[in-house]
């Protein structure tokens, strides 16, 4: 009785290992998935509407962090996501330049050229950014 006791336990345990190998591989599949879709939408910037685009104010608050700059910007429409706003900032070179104002946005504009815009750099602003 003991010796059937135990295959069944052996099974039981065979069965749990294999349902959790099954879930450590879900788990780096998502997180490989999602990470990547983090990445490409951080290099591959798109405007919000292509063509000419709808205008839009929006007021940049003395001492706004980055983060809350992206929440402005999102809330109004002109960008996808703040968090990815946030860390294309940091990767770009107008990191720790963009200034408090009142600004007209367009929803065409791609993140490269809101954060010229924002910066104050005119030249690359008119260029698109580039």
């Amino acid at each position: 009785m003991s010796r059937n006791n135990d295959n069944g336990v052996a099974i039981a345990g065979g069965f749990f290992r294999i349902v959790v190998y099954i879930a450590i591989v879900v788990l780096i599949v998502w997180l490989g998935k999602s990470v990547y879709s983090f990445g490409y939408d951080i290099f591959n910037q798109q405007p919000m509407s292509p063509g000419e685009g709808e205008e839009i104010t929006v007021v940049i608050k003395d001492g706004s962090s980055v983060y809350q700059i992206g929440k402005a910007l999102e809330k109004k429409g002109l960008i996808e996501d703040a968090k990815i706003f946030y860390v294309q900032e940091k990767l770009s070179v107008y990191r720790g330049k963009l200034k408090p104002g009142t600004y007209i946005l367009s929803t065409a504009y791609d993140a490269d050229r809101i954060m010229a815009i924002l910066a104050g750099d005119e030249k690359d602003a008119a260029q698109g950014g580039s």
